[in-house]
């Protein structure tokens, strides 16, 4: 197989970091376990904690934490990230304390290979039966082995509906990110894979994975030509940036606008928001995961936690402040709906088993590959 250290251009590597074969929903794989990592023992009491929680800004719900906390007679000490770079940075070199990390699906396989997590033990996991089959058993983790997910979600196109032309009038929707008339009031994912991607199917392509130097060039190109086109603002706050009012059409995950009725201004009308993602699917479509440390000093409690996410009434409590859906089986659209608190013009936040199928993840690339995607964002942002 190629070499995970091979220059970008012609076929795709197949490897990355660590020799692991580099999965994508065509190729499930199937990550190594390590005599030296085991899982843990079956049937352990729990420790005395703190479980120490390294995730985004606010992505459980302190109610949920506090009944967590007050079930068990444990404190959680909760860490949060702001970007999924500097997340894995601090992961990767130590500078974090964490029993369990939120990572996003590309970054799996990088912390196996650097010996970084431990195996579940499902035996503690009584709520799996909860979620969809599919991301138990995921493509980047034949098996599951390592990881649990946690929240769905689809990347689209957040708006305000009574300041900017409902996207779907586009030709290409994407494009009303070059609108010059939303000048000022335009933004994207300070996430290098998911706006870099965006600018790939917005160029015409189809491969939301592109390892192409042309494309990508091309792609940032396209970017560039935003900032001047729009001023476009890269980072986060979508969702409250869009409720204010300071921003009228972002780059979002779809969770984000659900969660952003809660700040819009007393007295406008929900109804203002809205979320595009085209009906046919083809944009990215993924979830989180949860990962144990393989030195986690509170491996049990970590189990408890994830369980207690998977109980469908604690994840339906979740979802109603979160906005980001979890994988549950047998709860049909119309429960979501009510849980969420989601608006009719937001119902196409919502994610379903099969929308999976039809839209496209963030895939693991090699390091080399990577690093192409990050030289272009680099040069992109360097613009800003």
């Amino acid at each position: 197989c190629q070499d995970s250290t091979a220059p970008s251009g012609g076929p795709k590597a197949t490897t990355g970091e660590g020799g692991i074969p580099l999965s994508s929903p065509d190729n499930p794989v199937e990550l190594p376990l390590y005599e030296d990592i085991p899982a843990i023992a079956d049937g352990l009491p729990a420790e005395a904690g703190p479980l120490k929680v390294y995730n985004w800004n606010d992505y459980i719900y302190k109610k949920v934490i506090k009944q967590f906390q007050d079930k068990y007679n444990v404190e959680i000490e909760y860490t949060q990230f702001a970007g999924m770079a500097e997340a894995m940075n601090k992961v990767q070199n130590d500078t974090v304390e964490w029993d369990l990390f939120f990572p996003t699906i590309e970054n799996v396989g990088k912390l196996v290979a650097a010996k970084r997590v431990q195996p579940w033990n499902r035996t503690y996991l009584t709520n799996i039966d909860n979620i969809w089959p599919s991301l138990t058993d995921p493509w980047y983790d034949k098996g599951g082995h390592y990881t649990m997910p946690y929240l769905t979600w689809k990347t689209g196109i957040g708006y305000r509906r009574d300041f900017v032309d409902d996207p779907s009038t586009y030709d290409m929707p994407f494009d009303i990110f070059w609108d010059p008339k939303y000048a000022g009031k335009v933004g994207v994912l300070d996430e290098y894979r998911e706006t870099i991607g965006m600018a790939l199917l917005r160029n015409g392509g189809t491969d939301f994975n592109s390892t192409d130097p042309a494309e990508l060039k091309a792609a940032a190109d396209s970017l560039i030509e935003m900032i001047a086109a729009v001023n476009v603002e890269i980072g986060p706050g979508d969702y409250q940036k869009l409720a204010e009012g300071t921003s009228h059409v972002r780059y979002s995950w779809s969770g984000n606008m659900n969660y952003a009725q809660y700040f819009l201004p007393k007295g406008t009308d929900v109804d203002v928001l809205g979320y595009y993602y085209p009906p046919e699917g083809g944009w990215e479509v993924a979830n989180d995961t949860i990962v144990i440390n393989k030195d986690a000093q509170s491996p049990v409690l970590a189990h408890m936690l994830v369980d207690f996410l998977s109980d469908i009434d604690v994840g339906l409590t979740n979802f109603g402040y979160e906005g980001f859906q979890p994988p549950f089986v047998g709860v049909d659209r119309a429960t979501f709906l009510k849980a969420g608190y989601i608006p009719p013009a937001l119902e196409n936040t919502l994610v379903a088993e099969e929308d999976f199928a039809q839209g496209q993840p963030v895939a693991p690339l090699s390091p080399a590959d990577d690093q192409v995607w990050q030289d272009e964002w680099a040069r992109f942002k360097s613009g800003a």
